[in-house]
């Protein structure tokens, strides 16, 4: 791929995706990078990342061990509204998937509305009923 079809690809990438800085890096004949310390002490970085191929892309993403996934919430929902065995599983798998893509959603609106949103806010128990 010519460098003007990567920028091409680049700049048809949402705004929100495009990258905000970018540093090459080598890759060892192991297959194994080095983060750069300003990368890995801005996104404070532990022991472990998770990696995500998107097309031509590889996301590397903090990897959050206290992270909610929400798995009891979500089979208590599917419970109660009546799934079991084989149906039970396919629709936990559906609504699990979903996540990612609802907190994308709610990161994104936050930030177009210019206004910081709280974990607790974005997570936090729903006071309405």
């Amino acid at each position: 791929m010519s460098m003007v079809q990567k920028e091409q690809e680049r700049m048809s990438m949402p705004r929100s995706n495009r990258p905000r800085k970018m540093k090459r890096v080598a890759v060892s004949s192991k297959r194994q990078i080095s983060i750069p310390k300003e990368f890995y002490e801005q996104l404070n970085i532990g022991a472990e990342v998770t990696l995500e191929l998107y097309g031509n892309y590889l996301v590397l993403k903090p990897l959050r061990e206290n992270f909610d996934d929400f798995s009891d919430e979500i089979l208590e929902d599917l419970i109660a509204e009546g799934y079991s065995d084989a149906e039970l599983l396919i629709e936990f798998k559906n609504r699990k998937a979903q996540i990612g893509n609802a907190t994308n959603s709610l990161i994104a609106e936050t930030i177009n509305h210019g206004r910081k949103t709280t974990i607790d806010e974005l997570f936090g128990e729903d006071d309405e009923i």
